[in-house]
């Protein structure tokens, strides 16, 4: 690093806080989610936390008596990230949550607030972030979850995941071709080519530069 470059500092975001009319109402309605419950402590004064956390998730939400002057249930468009946004919804639905169909944008860039230029079903392309789907908790804070299987070049992604054993095969598939591509170059057979595949397929998952 050059003496005159700032180290990058992190700033990691941790806890959101929910507006709520009624503290155990809504801790009943996440922990039904299947959320895991961190705190529930109440201070001499009154003072009440709730701490949950989507499974997960490295960020958890807060709630309780308070805690913020925000207007319960007016909180929008808080984003869940999910592999399967098909089988996310089902167990929401399981789970005796009101959930929107599956929905992609008009626009194709990100969702419009409200329901504005929403369109039924996945984005045409099924691509990463394009597709979508919507619930509320008992006050109406609102919540979204959005489909994201392959990230872009320098997101972080902490696993490599497969839908199923077809979305796998054919990650397997591709990474045969470019491995097949790839000994063709090099005019070498390689006898290590589990590890080349490996590489290739969490490169792969994780949007980033793949091996040639």
């Amino acid at each position: 690093m050059a003496n005159n470059e700032t180290p990058t500092l992190d700033f990691k975001l941790e806890v959101v806080v929910l507006p709520v009319s009624d503290v155990d109402r809504a801790k009943a309605f996440y922990t039904s989610l299947g959320w895991r419950e961190d705190a529930d402590f109440t201070a001499a004064d009154g003072l009440r936390v709730v701490q949950v956390t989507p499974p997960g998730s490295a960020a958890s939400v807060i709630f309780g008596n308070d805690l913020t002057s925000g207007v319960p249930g007016s909180v929008e468009d808080l984003q869940l990230t999910v592999f399967d946004v098909d089988k996310a919804r089902a167990d929401l639905v399981a789970r005796g949550v009101e959930v929107s169909a599956v929905f992609h944008d008009a626009g194709g860039v990100f969702h419009h607030g409200g329901t504005k230029a929403r369109v039924d079903g996945p984005s045409p392309t099924r691509a990463s972030y394009g597709t979508f789907a919507s619930f509320r908790d008992p006050d109406g804070n609102g919540w979204i979850l959005q489909e994201i299987q392959v990230r872009l070049p320098g997101r972080v992604v902490p696993t490599t995941e497969y839908r199923d054993p077809q979305d796998l095969a054919e990650a397997l598939r591709r990474a045969a071709a470019a491995h097949g591509e790839h000994e063709a170059r090099t005019g070498q057979e390689d006898a290590d080519w589990p590890t080349w595949y490996a590489a290739y397929m969490v490169a792969e998952r994780a949007g980033e530069d793949l091996p040639s």
